[in-house]
């Protein structure tokens, strides 16, 4: 589990590296839940929260950042 602090201390472009790697694993899991090989369920809990941590992080800054052209 990554921390909130962890997400916001990184950039956009690290943050969307992780990002990909996150959904990468997130089909890897769900493939392996369908194919019954899964042994740890609680992981695909992790990843899918990590993933909105990170959407929520970046949806915050592109928020962030078109506010004062909004102001302009």
């Amino acid at each position: 589990m990554t921390k909130p602090a962890d997400i916001r201390a990184k950039t956009d472009d690290q943050l969307k590296e992780q990002l990909g790697d996150l959904r990468k694993e997130q089909f890897n899991l769900r493939f392996q839940k369908a194919s019954g090989q899964l042994e740890n369920v609680a992981r695909v809990r992790v990843v899918r929260r990590d993933i909105a941590r990170i959407e929520t992080v970046l949806g915050e800054r592109r928020r962030k950042a078109a506010a004062p052209a909004a102001k302009a």
